[in-house]
């Protein structure tokens, strides 16, 4: 492993807003976008991936499916009760939450594979705005790069590959 990454930029494929290039260290990407595309005015169930530079915070990772991947991030395993506040009214709007079994929230805990790695970045953090969306993250792909609620994913492989790139420094640029 060397030093992370300066930067990474994401942008969408021609003619497919849905479809796009993740761009390190001279490799390309393949990954899907958010059904809205790429916007600049992002907002809650838009379905659109933000415009704008970002940096990764955290990776979250299945610890009971994979192996720790290698990665310059802080590292949390997912738990059962782990889920994320997408409830603009709620004072934890945005940020990781733990529920109990029957209660409603984004689960990080999924029967797919989608969050077997979650890479987790600063969009709508610093402030925090009900409303200008939330749970925006690197993740894995569906089948044939179906679009994203508003994320970026990407293959196993080619997860595991950047997360071998990145650190809380590295610029995540969308575009």
């Amino acid at each position: 492993m060397n030093r992370p990454l300066a930067a990474i930029r994401i942008h969408h494929a021609a003619g497919n807003r849905q479809r796009g290039w993740l761009e390190m260290d001279g490799h390309v990407i393949p990954v899907a976008l958010g059904r809205g595309g790429i916007l600049a005015n992002k907002r809650e169930g838009d379905g659109g991936t933000p415009r704008g530079t970002f940096h990764p915070r955290r990776l979250w990772w299945r610890a009971d499916r994979h192996v720790r991947p290698r990665t310059f991030l802080p590292v949390r395993s997912i738990g059962a009760r782990d889920a994320w506040c997408e409830d603009p009214a709620n004072r934890h709007y945005n940020q990781p939450i733990r529920i109990a079994a029957d209660q409603d929230g984004d689960r990080l805990q999924r029967d797919d594979h989608l969050y077997d790695f979650i890479i987790e970045i600063d969009h709508n953090t610093r402030p925090r705005v009900a409303g200008r969306g939330s749970a925006v993250f690197l993740h894995l792909a569906r089948a044939q790069f179906a679009p994203t609620a508003g994320c970026v994913a990407m293959t196993r492989s080619a997860m595991l590959h950047l997360l071998q790139r990145l650190g809380p420094r590295t610029k995540i640029i969308i575009e």
